[in-house]
This record gives structure tokens, C-alpha cells and sequence, in this order.
């Protein structure tokens, strides 16, 4: 096993100048007084580590819908999909996976398929943990269709410290599963809208690994998993 592949993780490049500034921060407040220096050492380390962007072994099957982000199911519910995606005004289920401040914040293509909507919204920041910051909080919003034409929603929610969502992707762009498209600073979560009839195969209080955990299956559509925390 190669240890330094476990330690130094790869930096998304969107971090750069954030941990160029926390850096330059901790030897001006160094100079001031040695402590600080290390308290800055360590908020610099963190800020590296949030914007990690590690290698993940990305599901090969067939019909698979991953998690987008790393983090926690925080939420399975039945939702109706922002108008402008173009998923109809039908509840459809609705994964939500809550990042805190400690997860991977890069984010991941939950299907492989063309981008057709990309809708950002304004909004508040109240905790993305609520179910209410799906409708308030500022947001980015995009629909993936499948060479099939299945259609999934997957949206970029602000949080409560969380004041910049970054998005890569494009309107007509076409992506794999798995592959990053952008991030969110410092805590928010992402919500998936699953195709009418599709249940999900994860559980509220369940661990999400962005790229990897799958949410739900296209080709087993019915199946799906119960679960209880313990």
C-alpha cells in the first residue's frame, strides 16, 4: 500500500488560492506570535483537505445512479422537481446527502447522459440539513437525460456556512458517470430526484461516497433498502 497516496490526496486546482491565502495568513499571524502560526498550520491543512479530490472507483454496471457528494443521507422523501429541470410536476423521490465541513466537497455526476437544464437560483442560507433549504437556500440545479431518455434533477444547495456554489458543467454538455462537475465551499448538500418509479437503495443516517455509494438502480428499479440506526 502506498502511504503517501493515502496522506497526500490529490487538491481539487479550486483550492489553490484558498490554501495559498490560509498559508500567507499563518506566517504573517506567526510573526505576530508563534502560536498563531500553528493554529494557522492547522486551519491551512484543513482547507487542503476540503478541497481534496480523491481517486474513486466509479461503478461500471449499467443503469446505476450514484451519490454526487460525500456525506450523510439526511433525507428520503417525495418532492415535486424545480419546473425549470423539465422532470414534470409529479412528486418524485428525492435523496438529499448533507455535507459538513469535514467531507470531500467536490461533486459527482450521479448518471452518465446529456446536460439539459442548468436553472441557479438565489436564495438564503439557512442549515442545508432542513428540509426547507431545498426551496430557500440559493441553489444550482441541473437535469441529466440518459441516451434512453431517462431524466434525473440533481441540485447544488447552499448552506448554512456554505456562500459559493461552483459549477463546471454546461447546458448542453455531456458527462460520465461519476465525473466531477463542481463544488460547494464549506458545508451544503445535494439533492438527487430519481425517475417516476425508481426507489432508492440508500437510507436516511447512511455514509454517501461521492461517485461510488449507489442510490439506485434503473434496471431494478423496485428494489429498494430499508434501514434503521443502531
Amino acid at each position: 500500500m502506498n502511504m503517501l497516496k493515502i496522506v497526500a490526496v490529490p487538491m481539487h486546482k479550486e483550492g489553490r488560492k484558498f490554501v495559498a491565502i490560509f498559508a500567507a495568513l499563518s506566517v504573517i499571524l506567526g510573526l505576530l506570535w508563534q502560536p498563531l502560526f500553528w493554529i494557522g498550520a492547522g486551519l491551512t491543512v484543513w482547507c487542503y483537505y476540503f478541497f481534496r479530490n480523491p481517486v474513486r472507483m466509479i461503478p461500471q454496471q449499467p443503469g446505476l445512479i450514484v451519490s454526487p457528494a460525500d456525506g450523510i443521507v439526511s433525507l428520503v422523501q417525495d418532492a415535486v422537481p424545480e419546473e425549470a429541470l423539465g422532470l414534470g410536476s409529479e412528486p418524485l423521490t428525492r435523496v438529499s446527502v448533507f455535507m459538513n465541513v469535514f467531507n470531500c466537497h467536490v461533486n459527482r455526476a450521479p448518471m452518465a447522459g446529456k446536460i439539459t437544464h442548468i436553472v441557479y437560483r438565489h436564495g438564503k442560507f439557512v442549515n442545508a440539513s432542513l428540509d426547507k433549504a431545498s426551496i430557500h437556500n440559493e441553489r444550482n440545479s441541473l437535469s441529466i437525460e440518459a441516451p434512453d431518455g431517462t431524466r434525473i434533477g440533481v441540485v447544488q444547495i447552499a448552506g448554512l456556512v456554505a456562500r459559493r456554489i461552483v459549477c463546471f458543467a454546461k447546458e448542453g454538455d455531456s458527462t460520465e458517470v461519476g465525473h466531477v462537475f463542481g463544488l460547494i465551499r464549506f458545508g451544503s448538500r445535494l439533492d438527487i430526484y430519481l425517475p417516476k418509479g425508481v426507489l432508492p437503495q440508500v437510507c436516511v443516517g447512511q455514509t454517501a461516497v461521492a461517485g461510488e455509494t449507489i442510490i439506485a438502480d434503473l434496471t431494478d428499479p423496485t428494489r429498494t433498502r430499508e434501514g434503521i440506526a443502531v
